[in-house]
Order: C-alpha cells, then sequence, then structure tokens
C-alpha cells in the first residue's frame, strides 16, 4: 500500500474507541513477566506488550483475530499501526 492512500482498516474501526479490557497485558501477568509497551487493540480493547517482549503479545493478539490497527497504550504516545499494512496510520 502506498504511504499516500490511506488505511481501509481505519474504517473497519468502531467509534467510539474501546476500553482497554485490562490495566496491563494479562499474558505477561499470567507469566510472572514485566510488560514492555503496552499496545491496544483498537478494534476491542484487547492490551498486549510489543515485539520487545518474548511474547509479543500484541503481535499474537493480531495474528488470532486479524484485527489490524492498534496504539500505543503508553502514557503520552498517541500513535497508532496497522498490521495488515505495516506502516503508521
Amino acid at each position: 500500500m502506498s504511504p499516500s492512500r490511506p488505511c481501509p482498516h481505519l474504517a473497519e474501526l468502531p467509534d467510539p474507541e474501546p476500553a482497554p479490557v485490562t490495566d496491563g497485558c494479562r499474558h505477561c501477568a499470567e507469566l510472572g513477566q514485566r510488560p514492555v509497551a503496552l499496545r491496544l487493540c483498537l478494534h476491542c480493547g484487547h492490551v498486549g506488550c510489543c515485539d520487545s517482549t518474548p511474547g509479543r503479545w500484541a503481535t499474537e493478539h493480531h495474528r488470532q483475530t486479524g484485527h489490524a490497527v492498534m496504539r500505543s497504550h503508553e502514557p503520552g504516545e498517541s500513535w497508532r499501526w496497522c498490521y495488515e499494512d505495516q506502516r503508521l496510520v
């Protein structure tokens, strides 16, 4: 997809944005690991950690569900990423 073309997956997102279903990455909590750089699924509110952790739980959520767009769930950050288009949106 051309960077100048809008991401078609943005139109699939609910409005308003879903609330986070947990305060942190439940997968890391279950495994006793420290989550790194939380990500919020903008389709369903799942919270997972970034690819800098062993589980790569946000990416794994995308693989399991097909939910394409997430945003940073870190204070002061608002960027969004589309897994399908592999780019910031």
